[in-house]
């Protein structure tokens, strides 16, 4: 079908259009800054602290420019007072962690550097004109050369490469710049000073003026993560058996719990770095001095095993060759047992992770997800499937051996979980046994038909801080 155009549309030429989008530019301007407000008003939102760290750089960039406005510091310093405004602005990060990282690195890196270009240049100027360039040269890539190849150490890369980058240019600055520059020391030493006064500043400011600790960020981000793989267990035996009662809200819940997993998977590389952080910050709050940090990489290591997994059982909910749901249904009370101890088991872990206490409460949901699973093997064993077919049979079968081995993965967090609370001192808490009282999003209970096994009771362990 043909689309109609009216006379005018037709005949309109290039400067008719020209005018009509002139006449469309106000318009758009509005929406785009209106769209421009909501971002930013989203990103402040989501978490203040930017907020308060922009308004901090601007404060610690206000006290080093003092040395410009005041003429006794700028005679102090000169024109290298400049070097005081440009730490900051690269040393000034948004958590204590990395911004004591970055300031170590560079007034250590600085300080030696500084000596060792002094001490080269001395050494050059004993070989005369003629032979100082020479002897310079050959010092700069001696150590251009040695500050590079350290820097593919991974241990030295983790928490040492700004600190050797600032040092091979602190090196060529004095260095080189000494044949040409008689005052080399006092050239080092404002460099080494006004450095020293712009790192200072900065951690003065990060840390006294609402300081932002990146080990809080990692303890928390862990605890979160297991939380998201509980809230997937919670949700993920009802999506499977489809057996929701009250299926409008209870399928939006389920398919958010669903989806949260995915952060986890790309976990890695930002706990790695909140680690690195974290060990250059000093003791605060409950988090003391020589906190095992490391110890982190491990639980987060293994909850992210326990995601891969999840991956592989999220992708039977979608899987174009479906179980028959009369086949499901014998297992489906052991299959919805696991998947819901498991979501118990790793919230509560979350929950006494996160408020730093030390107790095996959530041994009881695991045991009780061993028994559960005792009772599927047993049920995998007999002759249920002799009348299915076997490509009907293999997903449902592969959905109970994730299950199974999603356990040996919850134990292994669980263990991993006792350790740091050992290591870091944890305080103990009081464990006081109730009845639980069934999830938010299952409120239903399980039926169960001739072939799967009767409830068991379950108890919840509530923790007294």
């Amino acid at each position: 079908m043909e689309t109609l155009t009216s006379p005018q549309q037709q005949s309109s030429g290039p400067i008719t259009r020209g005018c009509q989008w002139f006449k469309a530019l106000p318009n758009k301007f509005c929406d785009k800054t209106m769209e421009i407000v909501r971002k930013t008003k989203k990103l402040g939102q989501d978490d203040p602290r930017r907020i308060v760290h922009s308004l901090k750089v601007g404060l610690a960039l206000t006290l080093v420019s003092l040395f410009y406005y005041f003429k006794p510091l700028y005679d102090g310093f000169g024109d290298s007072a400049m070097w005081a405004v440009l730490t900051v602005v690269v040393v000034l990060e948004f958590s204590v962690g990395a911004t004591l990282g970055k300031g170590f690195n560079r007034m250590l890196a600085t300080f030696v550097a500084g000596g060792l270009g002094v001490g080269a240049h001395c050494l050059a100027t004993l070989a005369g004109r003629k032979g100082e360039p020479i002897l310079i040269a050959t010092f700069v890539f001696i150590i251009a050369v040695i500050m590079t190849f350290m820097r593919f150490f991974p241990k030295m890369k983790a928490r040492y490469d700004y600190g050797l980058l600032i040092f091979i240019l602190t090196f060529c600055l004095v260095s080189v710049s000494g044949y040409r520059d008689d005052q080399v020391l006092k050239m080092a030493h404002e460099r080494f000073s006004t450095i020293l006064v712009g790192s200072c500043a900065s951690l003065i400011v990060c840390i006294c003026v609402c300081p932002v600790w990146i080990g809080e960020d990692l303890h928390n981000s862990v605890a979160t993560n297991m939380e998201k793989l509980g809230n997937f267990f919670q949700a993920f035996g009802d999506e499977y058996f489809e057996v929701s009662e009250e299926h409008d809200q209870s399928s939006e819940n389920n398919k958010s719990y669903l989806q949260g997993y995915r952060s986890v998977l790309t976990s890695k590389s930002s706990e790695e770095t909140m680690a690195n952080f974290a060990r250059w910050e000093p003791g605060h709050g409950p988090f003391g001095y020589r906190h095992p940090w490391k110890m982190y990489l491990k639980i987060g290591n293994l909850t992210r095993d326990c995601a891969y997994k999840v991956e592989a059982l999220n992708n039977y909910l979608n899987c174009k060759i479906q179980t028959p749901v009369e086949i499901r249904g014998k297992i489906q009370g052991q299959c919805k047992r696991v998947s819901l101890e498991c979501s118990r088991a790793l919230k509560e872990m979350a929950s006494t992770f996160r408020k730093m206490v030390r107790t095996r409460s959530a041994i009881v949901h695991i045991d009780s997800s061993k028994e559960a699973a005792e009772e599927l093997k047993t049920l995998l064993r007999t002759n249920l499937w002799e009348e299915a077919d076997l490509l009907e049979i293999i997903p449902a079968a592969s959905v109970a051996s994730l299950l199974l081995e999603i356990i040996e993965c919850i134990e292994k967090i669980s263990e991993a979980v006792n350790e740091l609370a050992k290591a870091a001192a944890f305080r103990n808490g009081n464990a006081t046994v109730l009845p639980e009282q069934p999830d938010s999003i299952h409120q239903g209970e399980v039926q169960n038909d001739s072939n799967t096994a009767m409830p068991v009771p379950h108890v919840a362990i509530i923790v007294a801080e």
